[in-house]
């Protein structure tokens, strides 16, 4: 029976790749990138390609979210460890277990609590493994509007003053990491280098230690502060996040702010200042627009950023989504895990529309800070000079100058504990070998570390390499009704996620409808009627189901309708029509049949 195939009575069909993950983990001398197992697993247990190409409600691939599922239980059972960001390593223990099935029913029970439903249409969890060694945590410590370092400090603790937030990352810290505790906000005057009366971003360190004990109960560490000194302030870098794990194993600027925190190092401003991101934002000469959004920004932040979601799920519904909220978590949660989504599917389905608020709830504020949230169109002319990086005229000559692509990966290095998102509207209008060129590779959700960074075709400095951050993520829209357009490149479709939106003519956008002012009879006839127009263009054989027309345009959006049978006999005639026509150009009879079936009795 193949590996696939394999079940452990009792168990979930992931539990019998814990021995075949750990003899191949085993002969690669004991660490490995996961694609590297991937590819064993593929090789020598003959997956075939049918089962590879499976998918789950999600759109992630079946078979490497069951060798995740298998991961994360070998990682609680202790048999394997992440000695590197992005690299999985074995343990001692590992190193020499020798597992059959009931070890396997063993591991997987030791850890029962974690797993729920079917295997195949969840996602394996993706907690960030901690590495090993002693690591260096950033945390604040005002709840309520009350600042509790004071106490903290006299008490020998640091609590996690919320319930449901930052427990997993809590329960990582080991006895020996280092902690401080900092705040966060903005000065733009009396900072200690020249930024031409812009806003800076500033963390204070109020007091450091070294952590004794962890109650492991996602709250409570016990910690031996240092004797207090006066506060010091950090620039550029800073972090908002209540809880945050400088990976100093992978990023230059937290190995920075480690030594400034806990070995008393000076910060060198002259190196921030030389970053791309903050050479941009304090240039001598900024362009207005952005001076007017960092002086709105820094208006916004108070001397403790608040850590409340400002944006969710709920919040996306109640603007007028259609889907549930379950379907809306799965879609946030699968960004979250493969770092890019395509949302494609017929015109009017809403894509650009519910990109933006994934892109808010995955942020979780409905004004992002600046550069969390960004936007370009592709199209046939568009290049990689205009996207990544190339030269550009200016009066001192041709300049290489970084495009939105790297103007955004820069930003999200910079606030690496900030979620970063980047909208590209009709990604399927580009050639995306052209535009991403090297870049494409580095999108991969697996290949987001420093030790994956890539050269350039344009280097500014010998050497240079670049890597995507692992706090960025790509939402792609696609109309997949286009004809103009070309297949997808393959290489692009492996590195998204795909989500179809459907015309959704249901009680959702019934309920939305009423309460804009449309009456129930209606309501009634427009639902009928776009049902048949949709499945009459569904069965035409020179269409089919992707030329559907969406629920956006006969969704109403004023709340003071005066006419409901004018609005949509108007939409019939200025939007809806004009598509049709389009649709059946070469057959003009059909398009002039639809019209009137959908206006008759208007």
């Amino acid at each position: 029976m193949d590996l696939h195939d394999q079940k452990i009575d009792g168990v979930p069909q992931f539990a019998s790749y814990f021995s075949p993950i750990i003899e191949i983990m085993r002969d690669l001398g004991g660490t490995a990138r996961p694609q590297q197992v991937f590819q064993e697993l593929i090789e020598r247990y003959n997956i075939p390609q049918k089962f590879l190409a499976l998918t789950n409600k999600n759109g992630g691939s079946k078979f490497e979210n069951r060798v995740h599922f298998a991961r994360f239980y070998l990682f609680k059972a202790g048999l394997m460890n992440a000695p590197h960001r992005g690299v999985w390593g074995l343990t001692e223990s590992g190193l020499n277990a020798q597992l059959n099935s009931e070890s396997a029913i063993k591991i997987f029970r030791s850890a029962r609590a974690n797993f729920t439903g079917d295997e195949d249409e969840q996602v394996a969890p993706a907690d960030d493994i901690v590495p090993d060694g002693v690591n260096y945590w950033f945390v604040g410590a005002a709840w309520e509007n009350v600042d509790q370092t004071a106490r903290f400090s006299k008490e020998g603790v640091w609590i996690n003053g919320y319930d449901e937030k930052f427990t997993k990352v809590v329960k990582q810290m080991r006895p020996g990491d280092r902690i401080a505790i900092k705040s966060t906000f903005t000065r733009k005057y009396d900072v200690p280098f020249e930024n031409h009366g812009r806003p800076a971003s500033v963390m204070r360190i109020k007091l450091v230690g070294t952590i004794k004990a962890n109650q492991q109960d996602g709250k409570s560490i016990s910690v031996d502060w240092q004797v207090e000194e006066p506060a010091r302030d950090w620039y550029f870098y800073t972090y908002r996040t209540t809880v945050v794990r400088a990976r100093i194993e992978e990023d230059d600027m937290a190995r920075r702010l480690v030594a400034f925190t806990f070995d008393g190092a000076p910060q060198d401003y002259a190196h921030f200042l030389a970053h791309p991101y903050w050479a941009e934002l304090f240039a001598p000469v900024i362009d207005p627009l952005s001076a007017m959004e960092a002086d709105a920004e820094a208006e916004a932040e108070s001397i403790s950023v608040p850590e409340t979601a400002a944006y969710s799920v709920d919040d996306i519904i109640a603007e007028g989504s259609f889907l549930d909220r379950q379907t809306l978590s799965a879609m946030i949660g699968r960004l979250e895990s493969k770092k890019n989504l395509i949302l494609q599917g017929p015109p009017g389905t809403g894509k650009t529309w519910l990109a933006k608020r994934l892109a808010r709830a995955l942020i979780g504020r409905r004004t992002p800070l600046m550069d969390q949230l960004r936007s370009v169109q592709f199209h046939p002319s568009l290049s990689y000079e205009d996207f990544v990086r190339g030269y550009r005229p200016s009066g001192a000559g041709l300049v290489l100058t970084d495009g939105i692509f790297l103007q955004v990966v820069e930003a999200a290095r910079a606030q690496p504990d900030l979620p970063h998102v980047l909208i590209i509207e009709e990604i399927n209008r580009g050639n995306p070998a052209q535009v991403f060129g090297e870049m494409l590779t580095l999108l991969e959700n697996t290949k987001r570390s420093r030790a994956d960074a890539m050269e350039l075709a344009y280097r500014k400095v010998p050497g240079e390499k670049v890597h995507v951050p692992d706090n960025l993520h790509i939402i792609g829209t696609m109309n997949i009704a286009d004809r103009s357009l070309a297949l997808v490149d393959l290489a692009l479709r492996r590195r998204f996620a795909f989500v179809t939106l459907e015309p959704l003519l249901n009680d959702a956008w019934a309920k939305w409808s009423l309460e804009k002012g449309l009456p129930e009879d209606l309501i009634i006839l427009i639902r009928e009627r776009m049902t048949a127009l949709n499945e009459k263009i569904a069965q035409d054989r020179t269409m089919g189901p992707q030329f559907r027309v969406g629920h956006s345009y006969v969704t109403p959006i004023d709340d003071d309708m005066v006419d409901p049978r004018s609005w949509f006999a108007k939409v019939i005639e200025t939007e809806i029509g004009p598509l049709l026509e389009e649709y059946w150009f070469d057959a003009p009879d059909h398009a002039r049949e639809a019209v009137l079936a959908l206006r008759a009795g208007l």
